[in-house]
């Protein structure tokens, strides 16, 4: 199938749809300007004083960072929140929020990106679910209980070249002791989980009303596959049918479903321009 005839299927299941379920993984931030750190190497390229110490992602993306090297792991989830905070969400969030819009059941958003974007491109809290957590809300290292907190009152000050926290890293407001971000990280028993389980509530309720939904998964490959199983369960369970753009995966379960091997905002621009 060539790209023209994809992109045509692809805005035909867009009005047939009666819900929008948006999935997304690292590859949607890409055209922000976010890294997606793919591989050591593009990790590294991101954060080279991690590469001097031959850090690789999960070992500083782990609860255990903190409690070897505070000032380490705040140097790094200090200089994301600050990257996320100031990123503007590149123009396919706003494509695709003005499709949603207009379905009839509406939409919900399932992400397994921490950064917030979704929130700061305008869509419904309400609607959107972070399965891994979000770098805007922290929880007690311990933890001392089950306490979520908005991360609004941490402005880091970091020295990126060292990847090291200059100032206090925040504490827990009930037992004073260390705070972290309230992500799954890898080797995490102690992340609090019930805000995202409220969402996943909220959205299990929405789903249960639509019969016809149409999933756009964006940019979620198949290194950590949390978001491309969700997308092939709506399948299975919902009887939808899926968009899937991504560059270097985009193979998809049907001939039914569409896959484009192009960039999200690409794929999204293209789109609109034919609806």
């Amino acid at each position: 199938m060539t790209l023209t005839s994809a992109l045509q299927q692809a805005a035909e299941l867009i009005t047939q749809a009666d819900a929008l379920i948006i999935t997304a993984g690292a590859g949607m931030g890409v055209d922000s300007g976010l890294p997606d750190f793919r591989g050591s190497e593009g990790f590294w390229n991101a954060y080279p004083a991690l590469g001097r110490r031959n850090l690789v992602f999960h070992e500083i993306a782990n609860p255990a960072a903190f409690r070897r090297d505070l000032r380490l792991a705040w140097g790094f989830y200090g200089h994301r929140l600050q990257l996320y905070r100031n990123t503007m969400p590149h123009k396919g969030f706003g494509v695709l929020k003005k499709w949603a819009e207009k379905m009839p059941h509406g939409y919900q958003v399932f992400t397994s990106n921490v950064d917030g974007q979704f929130q700061a491109a305008g869509y419904d809290e309400q609607r959107i679910h972070e399965c891994h957590g979000s770098i805007h809300h922290l929880q007690c290292l311990l933890p001392c209980r089950n306490a979520i907190w908005s991360a609004q009152d941490f402005l880091p000050e970091i020295d990126t070249q060292q990847c090291q926290l200059l100032n206090a890293a925040p504490t827990c407001p009930h037992c004073g002791g260390i705070a972290r971000p309230n992500i799954l990280m890898f080797g995490d028993a102690e992340w609090l989980e019930q805000r995202q389980q409220q969402q996943q509530a909220r959205q299990a309720s929405w789903l249960a009303t639509v019969s016809r939904p149409l999933v756009i998964e964006l940019g979620a490959g198949t290194a950590i596959p949390t978001v491309r199983h969700f997308s092939h369960r709506l399948l299975h369970e919902h009887h939808g049918r899926l968009i899937r753009i991504n560059l270097r995966e985009p193979q998809v379960p049907t001939s039914l479903d569409v896959g484009l091997a192009v960039g999200a905002l690409d794929a999204l621009t293209a789109l609109d321009a034919l609806l």
